[in-house]
């Protein structure tokens, strides 16, 4: 039953649907057809039929097609210009009315009357009534004396249907369009949503493999360094140092894999692998010998047992001590050290990293103090660095609260 009621009506939005888009692709034939239809009813109106209505039936048959004619031509034109086709009707219908002719193709008027109605400000709708209004009243007045009414009200309840039904489609065309441009705007909402989740996922992205290339990378080079000027003297050592990199390139390697692996598969369907816990401060301590075996003395002050902190902001300390060490490597000098302290305060965690080198360019000018500082903040922790008073050095001081407020990414 539900599809025999929805059947027709689907076939009638349909065919509706196909009516407007072909008289959009070409508004001349509508046009065209509808005035031709109503100019031929005209001079069929004109040829005789016209003197049953008309209060002086010995008009000029001349006058009475060139009125027919000028009150069905304008139509062509009535959407694009309706006040002004209006107004060459109702210059007609004057005329048609004061002479006695009372043409019946005088209500042709509705059609602009209605196209002002559908698309014009409402105030050119009462200029359209008055423009109505004075041939209607002038021939009602002369020919039909005390009953001017009887022919002023028919004629008007008309013209008022007719701009009542303009306003009705217009207010139904205005919703739908109100509609449709608040539908684009939340798309548009919503691809920006999209754009700034994508940016920011790449800014997390980048900041992981910064900290993961970027520093294996500088323990293998240490550790290939070593290796190097230990080759010839101590043979043992520079296998050591061959052991330690494939161990650190393993390392890099699995973190890699893991992080693609988390890009790429879904929740739903992510591997155990993928799933693998990051870095946390458990994982201070192995950082560190890799960074003892790549060539730089680290001294480390930890506390037993560990602070409490949010999986987030663990990986923020390891990611913090990775790249300070990794910057250390980098732009210390030879014969430089480092020193790594974790303080646990009442409401915070403290960390620093103090290196005793004199580097020879300002270290952090890239990517690393940029992401640095955009981990912390992530965890509403607070990130400085800068050389050491004495001019030797350079420290990294992190603050991250014991119970940071609800992660912002």
């Amino acid at each position: 039953m539900t599809t025999e009621t929805t059947a027709p009506s689907r076939y009638t939005h349909q065919l509706i649907t196909r009516v407007r888009a072909a008289d959009a692709a070409r508004p001349w034939l509508w046009d065209g057809a509808l005035t031709a239809t109503w100019t031929m009813a005209a001079l069929v109106d004109a040829a005789g039929g016209w003197r049953n209505v008309a209060r002086d039936p010995s008009l000029p048959v001349g006058l009475v097609v060139a009125l027919s004619l000028a009150l069905s031509l304008p139509l062509y034109a009535r959407r694009r210009h309706p006040t002004t086709v209006l107004a060459v009707m109702t210059a007609a219908t004057f005329v048609s009315e004061v002479s006695g002719a009372f043409l019946q193709a005088g209500f042709l008027q509705v059609f602009p009357l209605f196209h002002i109605a559908l698309s014009r400000p409402p105030r050119r709708l009462l200029w359209a009534f008055v423009l109505l209004l004075v041939p209607l009243v002038t021939g009602a007045l002369r020919f039909d004396g005390a009953a001017w009414h009887i022919h002023v009200t028919s004629a008007l309840w008309a013209y008022v249907f007719v701009a009542l039904a303009g306003i009705t489609l217009r207010s139904r065309r205005d919703h739908t369009t109100s509609l449709v441009e608040r539908a684009r705007r939340l798309e548009v909402e919503r691809d920006q949503e999209v754009r700034l989740a994508a940016a920011a996922e790449r800014a997390r992205i980048a900041r992981e493999m910064h900290d993961i290339i970027g520093h294996n990378l500088s323990v293998i080079t240490g550790l290939a360094d070593g290796g190097r000027y230990a080759a010839a003297k101590s043979p043992e050592r520079a296998a050591q140092a061959l052991d330690a990199i494939g161990t650190t390139s393993r390392q890099a390697l699995g973190e890699l894999r893991r992080l693609l692996g988390v890009l790429s598969v879904s929740d739903d369907a992510a591997p155990a692998a993928a799933r693998t816990p990051q870095p946390t401060l458990a994982d201070l301590d192995s950082l560190l010998e890799g960074v003892r075996k790549a060539g730089l003395p680290v001294a480390a002050e930890l506390p037993s047992p560990l602070p409490s902190l949010p999986p987030g902001a663990q990986l923020t300390v390891y990611r913090v001590v990775q790249e300070s060490l990794t910057n250390t490597l980098k732009h210390a000098g030879p014969g430089a050290g480092a020193t790594v302290r974790v303080v646990t305060a009442p409401d915070a965690v403290l960390v620093s990293v103090t290196d005793t080198g004199t580097p020879s360019a300002t270290p952090g000018q890239g990517q690393g103090l940029t992401g640095m500082r955009e981990r912390a903040a992530l965890y509403d922790g607070t990130l400085d660095c800068g050389p050491l008073p004495s001019g030797t050095g350079w420290q990294v001081r992190l603050r991250i609260p014991t119970a940071p407020e609800e992660h912002r990414s």
